[in-house]
């Protein structure tokens, strides 16, 4: 009774944080969808939508994250084995996004300059490109037209933008790849320890007893 009441605490307290991470992910998505939206973009690489995908991962570990209490709560056997193999998903899920963005990293970030370069070349002809190209000027203090007139976004109250965009989109792009990919792989690393507790608890819950078909109630 005893080890049952402490692989319940444990286990609970695992899916409030399991929920916990599940809402910083639904976060970072927000933000990710934000302030990366303007990137995609630009882009020239064909990369999965990345805010999407952790705005619905998020939400699907928020909601799994209050089933994980309540199978614990309750003993539910069946439930805690589903539990367990959805962490078992997102254990790789995490892994494989998380270790992907870190071997691609520089890869994204250059389809990002070569989106910028072109951007630049068709300032004039391509209106979402060239809004969005403003939008990175102003928000890396930066100027990507290597010549000719420059934009009124190459400036601002205190002048023009001196510094060129490509290291600036370069640095910032691969900085934050960096950072959602560790999230991923914390967020994977950390379903171990979920499953692991799942797995013990649902051990250890005897099968409820069924009557036998054909016996006589007593």
């Amino acid at each position: 009774v005893g080890v049952m009441a402490l692989l319940k605490l444990f286990l609970m307290a695992f899916s409030f944080v399991f929920w916990a991470a599940g809402l910083t992910m639904l976060t970072i998505g927000v933000w990710a969808k934000i302030s990366l939206g303007t990137y995609l973009v630009l882009s020239t690489n064909e990369y999965p939508n990345t805010p999407f995908i952790l705005l619905a991962t998020g939400t699907a570990v928020i909601v799994w994250g209050f089933v994980g209490c309540f199978s614990a709560a309750t003993e539910h056997r069946c439930l805690l084995r589903t539990y367990g193999s959805f962490q078992l998903a997102v254990l790789v899920a995490g892994l494989a996004a998380g270790l992907s963005s870190l071997f691609y990293r520089k890869d994204i970030a250059e389809g990002f300059q070569n989106g910028l370069r072109e951007a630049i070349r068709s300032y004039t002809e391509d209106e979402e490109k060239a809004e969005a190209l403003d939008s990175i000027q102003r928000m890396l203090d930066c100027c990507g037209a290597p010549n000719g007139s420059v934009p009124v976004s190459c400036s601002d109250a205190r002048g023009i933008f001196h510094e060129g965009c490509f290291s600036k989109v370069y640095d910032f792009v691969s900085d934050n790849v960096f950072y959602i990919a560790t999230a991923a792989l914390g967020l994977a690393l950390m379903q171990v320890v979920g499953i692991v507790l799942s797995c013990l608890l649902a051990s250890r819950i005897l099968p409820h007893a069924e009557p036998q078909r054909g016996a006589i109630p007593h």
